[in-house]
């Protein structure tokens, strides 16, 4: 079997098919098993499980397990709200549903079976382009009729400290396949994955430190989030290390010792490595169809198209590790890839303006949804106040604790939020809002639907907010923008 030099491919070629999908996480998936169920043949291609790092190392198994430390702060305010509560926690539950409900034992049949069902063929192994409309894997090639699409996600980036490699320390991917837990443990970054890890652990009993090498932990949200997190990780037992980063890693077989810039040191006998993730692009064969290889991520435009025939969708895009965000580029790739075969998927039909510009969805990331799953939850949509002044709008804000409203005066124990809106004076609409608290992300819906839609800051204003609600505070903040 050969590719030649020039990209063509004789009698070696294993199977023509309509669509090769490389990399089988959650949009892959999606884009795989629709197009299948559509009628199209479809090839995927995955080297670790159907479903990637969602269901098995992230969203799912990591909520299951701050559900559990949050069931256990619950039970802690109880003496404060109402009586008397004695509480042991037994990480053994929890690490008995993750294995056997949330990931079943970490196999993919299920997800297998989903894709074959459906009449696409998965195939084990590492896809690369090897041309035009042209994959890879080990010996064998797939030709694309209609394209490629790639969906291979990222990896965790493990900073260069000195000491580090070599060291059994954790990614996210070990730290939820634990089934006993450390004594102590020191977490590596103070981004989302770490606070809510941290978190987690502490619950249950874990000494835990955070190390973040910026000024602030969850660095990316407004200010109050980071002061809120930290404040609820202190409360919980977590010593929070800002502005001194990891100089040097000792390991000594028992444990990890962490060196920090100043003088200071940290000891754990696990280390968690949460410093963010990268898209792998130079291993994919991108520089054989035009594409550059050396880029932090795959650029798309608003049809999720890399180039001629390749799309690309999920965390390799650069717009957020979210499972909702590589779902909401499926939904737009599946959509244009019907339309460039003939199939069509509204009511214009296919093929009627040839490439597909004609209809069909467009990536649109003005509201971008985002939420921290920590206790309290930082849900976050658009802009933050900052990146909002620095692209030059009139900004106006609105804040209001949480606290201050009758339903968190109500919760009284573990109330501490706030909403936060960025308003663009200019337009009268929200570019942003925060919502904090102990719903957060169930808050920030309804902020989502204004900024989205930009729904005049006035009629927000004139809405009628159910009492006594948490989201009832959102009509203060807004009353704070018409000051």
């Amino acid at each position: 079997m050969h590719v030649d030099v020039d990209g063509t491919v004789g009698a070696d070629v294993t199977a023509d098919v309509d669509v090769v999908v490389v990399g089988l996480g959650v949009g892959g998936e999606e884009t795989a098993n629709r197009l299948a169920e559509a009628g199209l043949s479809v090839v995927g291609i995955e080297h670790r499980l159907v479903g990637g790092e969602c269901p098995f190392w992230g969203c799912v198994p990591s909520k299951i397990m701050i559900r559990a430390g949050n069931a256990l702060a619950e039970a802690h305010r109880v003496d404060q709200l109402a009586g008397r509560a004695q509480v042991e926690s037994d990480w053994t539950t929890v690490a008995k549903r993750i294995r056997e409900e949330a990931t079943a034992g970490w196999t993919d049949d299920a997800g297998a079976e989903r894709l074959t069902s459906k009449g696409g063929r998965l195939v084990r192994g590492t896809g690369t382009l090897a041309g035009p409309g042209l994959v890879q894997v080990g010996e064998e090639v797939y030709r694309a009729r209609v394209g490629v699409v790639l969906g291979t996600g990222t990896t965790p980036v493990i900073p260069p400290v000195p000491g580090l490699a070599g060291t059994p320390y954790w990614t996210n991917r070990e730290a939820i396949e634990v089934a006993e837990l450390p004594e102590s443990l020191v977490v590596l970054g103070g981004g989302a994955i770490g606070v809510e890890l941290a978190q987690v652990f502490a619950r249950f009993g874990v000494r835990v430190s955070v190390i973040e090498a910026g000024a602030r932990v969850l660095a990316l949200e407004e200010p109050e989030s980071s002061e809120r997190v930290a404040a609820a990780l202190r409360a919980d037992g977590v010593t929070v290390h800002t502005g001194a980063g990891a100089e040097r890693v000792e390991h000594d077989g028992t444990g990890f010792t962490v060196h920090l810039a100043g003088g200071d040191q940290l000891r754990g006998e696990r280390l968690l490595v949460a410093t963010g993730r990268r898209a792998v692009l130079d291993t994919l064969g991108l520089e054989t169809v035009g594409l550059d290889p050396t880029k932090r991520f795959l650029e798309t435009d608003d049809r999720m198209r890399a180039a001629d025939g390749i799309w690309a969708v999920g965390d390799l895009t650069g717009h957020g590790a979210f499972t909702h965000v590589a779902m909401y580029q499926a939904g737009i790739a599946i959509d244009d890839i019907l339309r460039r075969a003939g199939v069509g998927t509204g009511p214009a039909g296919a093929g009627v303006d040839g490439d597909g510009d004609g209809g069909g969805r467009r990536a649109d990331y003005r509201a971008l949804p985002r939420v921290t799953f920590t206790d309290p939850e930082v849900g976050a949509v658009g802009l933050t106040e900052r990146q909002a002044r620095e692209r030059g709008l009139n900004v106006r804000v609105g804040f209001t604790p949480l606290s201050d409203s009758t339903r968190g005066w109500i919760h009284e124990v573990g109330d501490a939020g706030f909403i936060k809106l960025v308003a663009d004076a200019d337009r009268g609409v929200l570019v942003g809002a925060t919502s904090a608290g102990p719903v957060g992300g169930e808050v920030l819906s309804a902020l989502v639907v204004a900024v989205h839609a930009e729904v005049p800051v006035t009629t927000l204003a004139s809405m009628i907010y159910a009492y006594p609600t948490f989201h009832r505070a959102i009509e203060t903040a807004v009353r704070g923008l018409l000051q």
